[in-house]
């Protein structure tokens, strides 16, 4: 096909060293996005949240702790990342994923895992402070409802860890940086639990989580 023919192997290079994927992965996307490097990102961002929805439920048995300590020894953070097999736990693609996960714990201190975790006093609270504004401002009611919800999806991505912006790629939530880690292993994966230590501050530990992908993956 002419398409195949414009994909060629620096090209295929090029997005395998962005992206990590396998080769032939990598080759097929190119070609469905005609050659275009960030389309071809996008096409394997979208078959990577798909082989996460796939595997959704399935159990998650093994996994790995891991650890990272930040600022002179001021900040450490401990969590728990499960799979479904001890093989892909001692894998260096998967420990490579609980270390950054540490690492983005240790930077963004995030409250908890996904925003089923946040307390429904919380999340009302934060309804009415954006509210109280919105209305103070002047805004009909419909455009307040608006700005609450907006509101509601900064302080998710603020607060909760799926759906951060991933430190070492911006352009990905961590959820869907996740999801193109499920697709290159072919096993769920999920943050079972975190907790981050900082000197001087209290301690707080998030409760685990339900045995699914989260909801930001799937979406």
């Amino acid at each position: 096909m002419a398409e195949e023919r414009t994909v060629s192997a620096q090209l295929v290079k090029q997005l395998r060293e962005k992206t990590g994927a396998p080769l032939l992965e990598c080759r097929k996307a190119l070609i469905e996005a005609k050659a275009d490097l960030a389309e071809a990102e996008v096409v394997l961002r979208k078959r990577g949240i798909a082989t996460a929805q796939k595997r959704a439920g399935r159990t998650t048995a093994e996994g790995s702790v891991g650890n990272y300590i930040h600022a002179g020894g001021k900040i450490g953070v401990l969590v728990e990342v499960n799979c479904e097999t001890d093989f892909v736990a001692r894998t260096a693609e998967f420990q490579e994923l609980v270390h950054d996960l540490a690492m983005h714990i240790a930077a963004t201190d995030p409250r908890y895992i996904r925003r089923e975790d946040v307390l429904p006093e919380v999340l009302e609270r934060e309804r009415d402070i954006a509210r109280a504004k919105a209305q103070a401002g002047g805004k009909p009611p419909q455009v307040a409802e608006r700005i609450v919800e907006g509101q509601l999806h900064k302080y998710y991505q603020e607060f909760c860890l799926l759906d951060q912006h991933f430190i070492k790629d911006p352009s990905l939530n961590v959820a869907d940086w996740i999801a193109s880690k499920i697709a290159k292993v072919g096993e769920n994966i999920i943050v079972r639990r975190f907790v981050r230590f900082k000197v001087g501050e209290s301690v707080a530990q998030v409760p685990p989580p339900a045995e699914t992908v989260p909801e930001a993956v799937a979406q």
